[in-house]
């Protein structure tokens, strides 16, 4: 799932890291995992769903680079589900949130 996400957001043309970004450059995505829920039925699990929470840092404007994100993820079948801009005072970065979901059927 970590290479799905990250080759998908590559084409931003921004860094894209799983949990913590090491760069040193000012606008990057890093995206997590958040907890998951299994559907099970007769002891069996049938499907699991996937969250994730994607967050954008730069020091512009973020809504192209979330538009960008958005209709990535949505082409390889990520549902949206939050979305929510802050300022980050320390940084004095803009940091948009954004969080997805999709659902992987087990066989």
């Amino acid at each position: 799932m970590n290479k799905l996400i990250i080759d998908t957001l590559e084409s931003t043309g921004i860094p894209v890291a799983y949990e913590k970004y090491r760069g040193s450059e000012s606008e990057y995505i890093r995206f997590f995992y958040l907890p998951q829920v299994d559907f099970q039925a007769d002891d069996d699990e049938t499907y699991e769903t996937v969250y994730i929470q994607v967050d954008i840092f730069t020091p512009g404007n973020p809504k192209n680079y979330a538009k960008q994100v958005k209709q990535l993820l949505k082409e390889v079948g990520f549902k949206k589900n939050f979305e929510h801009e802050t300022y980050e005072e320390d940084t004095k970065l803009f940091h948009y949130v954004l969080r997805f979901y999709t659902i992987e059927e087990e066989y």
